[in-house]
């Protein structure tokens, strides 16, 4: 494995050390290079291995939010979403989602009607359509599927979809890297260094190697999403803890009777809305909320989750006839939101919080924690922390650049127009042609660059999404990616497959023994790894049979039809 670390890292003295490479991590990282600042962006994962992963992978304003009467979040949200629609078009788009109206709903017609007229009276500047309310027969003609018993209505109206937002925080931690800061992923950072009354650096682990390190600079920036406390443990003491996360699970399930064309926000039996998304060619059914105080390294969606959400899904689309056997997998995460027990969970407030520990205890300086924030706002986030951050320093700040240039596979002038001429021009079926542009935007030709050294590496890698074995090496060559759980779950995207690349993990492991020297016994132990990874996304395959174990000699097996049988 190439050394990560730099050599000259403990000698080096950082303007800003962000500790922490979920989105927002990656954003504060990506904006404070840009303006000019020296930063090091550390992670004890890989870059988006945590929270990111975990959303219902939406871009929107918020419409619950207006309940909770956070009028500047929501306004901040829709603002936020036309950005990211602009800078990266390839991984942000625009996803249409009904909300029917039932009989005995806590929010009857008048109140939706409310909540949408102020929704679009705050998205003023929004590139997409205005709301319909829609009377039963039109949410009917519209979604057949929906329970027709009790149905009053609904309401149309679009919000954005970010497909893979890993893929977002990949891409600020790579163009952060790109403008000159150092990222080093798997690396734990242990403590924080003080001199006096003030944070000065951090000593950080290689999680792979076991090597200690130390990384001096002015600032530290605390971006560690639920584990911020685990951080602030050599400065706070037994301080009251900042965060406190409330779990949510999805459930990912394929086509089934009734399903919808387009998003459902549905009100459930106890009055929480949750969704219904068409994503990645299968749907995506959440979330849950509640307060978690286990494991954070190991959320795992619960039976009773799991049957709530099919229980609810069911009632609204009777046709569906979803069972524990149709949940192809789940996944679970929690949310960095914070400390409060006053409040019921979806009353907790899911705007960012910005604590400069200096203002409020003035033995502790230089060091700055990031509490909640969401994917939708995290480029404003980051601008925001950046000015706090200029502020301390006692620099001028120059102009935040983050809402006009463009993440790197959104990189070009007309990317409608560059894609037409990529399907047209790439050699590759359409449908692959079209799924490189998804995951890779207009980088897509830097991964067919890839297939000069092998024309084989044009090849499958995954038949079920169209992924080609050049990928594989693209994700460990350019993209920063160390193991295959980093290639199948954060880089290509394969991971989310029905099948939660299980079959494909050996493929890619055997394109990278062939490719990137790798010996048998790290392919074997690659894979394995990876399979223990996947366990606590429940996955159907592995309920249904063990893994099996890659032979020792020779190629590893090619995939089967159900990766595991």
């Amino acid at each position: 494995m190439p050394r990560r670390v730099p050599t000259n890292l403990d000698a080096t003295s950082f303007d800003l050390i962000v500790v922490g490479a979920g989105i927002n991590g990656a954003g504060i990282a990506r904006d404070a290079v840009i303006r000019g600042l020296r930063v090091l962006l550390l992670d004890k994962g890989d870059i988006a291995s945590g929270t990111t992963s975990w959303s219902t992978r939406l871009i929107h304003g918020g419409l619950r939010y207006l309940e909770h009467r956070e009028v500047g979040l929501v306004r901040e949200s829709l603002r936020e979403r036309e950005v990211l629609m602009r800078i990266a078009p390839h991984l942000v788009r625009p996803l249409e989602f009904m909300i029917p109206i039932y009989r005995g709903d806590e929010r009857g017609p008048r109140l939706i009607r409310l909540g949408m007229v102020a929704y679009d009276a705050l998205s003023m500047d929004k590139s997409l359509e205005r709301h319909r309310m829609l009377t039963a027969a039109e949410a009917l003609e519209r979604e057949p599927g929906l329970n027709p018993r009790g149905l009053r209505g609904g309401a149309f109206y679009f919000d954005a979809q970010a497909e893979y937002p890993e893929r977002l925080a990949v891409e600020n931690a790579l163009d952060a890297r790109r403008q000159g800061a150092v990222v080093v992923p798997y690396a734990e950072v242990e403590s924080l260094m003080l001199t006096g009354n003030r944070v000065c650096g951090v000593r950080f682990r290689d999680v792979f190697d076991g090597a200690v390190h130390q990384a001096r600079g002015a600032l530290v920036v605390n971006a560690s999403g639920p584990w911020v406390d685990h951080l602030l443990r050599d400065v706070d003491g037994a301080g009251p803890p900042r965060i406190g996360g409330t779990k949510g699970s999805h459930l990912v399930v394929g086509p089934f009777p009734g399903a919808p064309k387009e998003a459902l926000y549905i009100e459930a039996e106890d009055g929480r809305p949750y969704f219904v998304v068409p994503w990645n060619g299968l749907f995506l059914i959440g979330t849950t909320d509640r307060r978690y105080t286990g494991d954070l390294d190991r959320v795992v969606a619960d039976d009773e989750e799991i049957e709530y959400l099919i229980s609810e899904t069911n009632a609204k689309i009777p046709g569906a006839g979803l069972s524990r056997d149709s949940v192809l997998y789940t996944y679970s995460g929690v949310r960095p939101l914070p400390h409060v027990t006053d409040v019921r969970e979806g009353g907790i407030t899911r705007r960012h919080i910005i604590e400069d520990h200096a203002e409020n205890d003035p033995r502790v300086a230089g060091l700055v924690t990031i509490i909640g924030g969401k994917i939708t706002t995290y480029r404003s986030l980051a601008e925001q922390t950046v000015d706090r951050v200029f502020a301390k320093l006692g620099r001028r700040s120059p102009k935040c650049r983050t809402g006009e240039l463009p993440l790197p596979g959104g990189a070009v002038q007309d990317f409608d127009a560059f894609r037409a001429q990529f399907i047209a021009t790439s050699g590759v079926p359409r449908p692959a042609a079209e799924r490189l542009l998804r995951i890779y935007g207009s980088r897509a030709v830097e991964v067919l660059d890839v297939v000069a050294d092998d024309p084989d590496l044009l090849q499958p890698l995954d038949p079920e999404t169209g992924a080609i074995r050049a990928e594989v090496l693209f994700a460990f060559r350019a993209e920063l990616a160390q193991g295959l759980d980093d290639l199948l779950l954060r880089r290509t995207m394969v991971g989310y497959n029905s099948h939660v690349a299980i079959g494909a993990d050996e493929a890619a492991a055997e394109v990278a023994r062939r490719h990137l020297a790798w010996d048998e016994d790290r392919a074997r132990e690659e894979v394995e790894r990876y399979r223990r990874a996947i366990a606590r996304y429940r996955p159907r395959d592995l309920r249904a049979a063990p893994p099996r174990r890659p032979r020792r000699r020779g190629l590893l097996p090619r995939p089967s039809v159900r990766g595991v049988s």
